[in-house]
């Protein structure tokens, strides 16, 4: 059984073996994704994504478990990526028109990932103000989430694909193909999977005006960076292979020592490959 909902700003597709109860495990995943997007989405002024942008630096904000556990990822490839990787980019991605302004950014001097701290599992607080941007990790994780919402409900295999973010878990095999970068409209097979998880990262498909910034931000100098390959990343779970790959795009380093602690591999394809 397949089913797709547009969800997380793409189309996310869910596919499981024939079975009675599949629709129900299928719609218990949807909301479980759902449920990351309502509480991570930087387009929510409501979301607990947004709270904690706007007032962490006031008071102690408490947050569900799976907020406070897609943060603790992030603090941990923040450090292990020697800051390569950092949610505390948004106030960048607003300036350029790529989120919406929720906040008035001329008022404030951001910090990053490094300057929230837990003060209990739930409860955070930070130092200065923040503009967090989950959008290169909560993906991933909301596939997860997926997942684990479909073997709670007695699916043994499927898979769980939110616009190339994809996991594939069970007997299950799924053959993995990756766009071309020269022609994104054309795929390239590099293989099958049955169980793990690949994300990539790219920018062929961000049609811009030519003096318009690339949605890439490079957290060590600030600066949008461009590059016309695309990198994608395989993990044992969808939320270390989606903020990994931007690990891998912005150093442009498929051998990262990073990806070895994660027990990650990358793949490189440049932009001149041809079928």
């Amino acid at each position: 059984m397949i089913r797709c909902k547009p969800l997380l700003g793409t189309f996310v597709e869910i596919s499981t073996e024939d079975g009675g109860h599949s629709l129900h495990a299928i719609e218990m995943a949807f909301r479980a994704i759902e449920q990351v997007q309502s509480l991570m989405g930087f387009h929510d002024p409501d979301s607990e994504l947004s709270q904690i942008n706007a007032r962490s630096y006031l008071e102690p904000i408490r947050i569900h478990p799976w907020t406070a556990e897609v943060l603790t990822i992030a603090k941990e490839i923040y450090v292990e990526s020697k800051g390569i990787f950092n949610c505390g980019i948004g106030h960048r991605l607003v300036e350029a028109g790529l989120l919406p302004r929720h906040v008035r950014l001329d008022d404030h001097s951001f910090g990053g990932i490094e300057d929230l701290r837990f003060i209990e599992s739930n409860l955070v607080q930070s130092k200065l103000p923040l503009c967090l941007d989950l959008g290169g990790i909560a993906k991933g994780y909301a596939v997860d989430k997926a997942v684990e919402a479909l073997l709670a409900n007695d699916i043994p295999s499927g898979s769980v694909n939110a616009g190339g973010d994809m996991r594939v878990f069970g007997n299950c095999t799924q053959d993995i193909q990756i766009r071309n970068p020269r022609k994104p409209l054309e795929l390239i097979q590099i293989g099958s999977m049955k169980l793990g998880a690949i994300a990539t990262s790219s920018l062929y498909f961000s049609k811009r005006d030519a003096d318009a910034k690339s949605y890439m931000v490079n957290p060590l100098n600030q600066e949008h960076i461009e590059f016309s390959e695309s990198y994608s990343v395989i993990a044992g779970e969808c939320v270390y292979a989606d903020a990994l790959t931007k690990v891998v795009s912005i150093s442009g380093n498929t051998q990262h020592p990073c990806l070895s602690h994660f027990s990650a591999q990358a793949i490189k394809i440049p932009h001149i490959t041809t079928l």
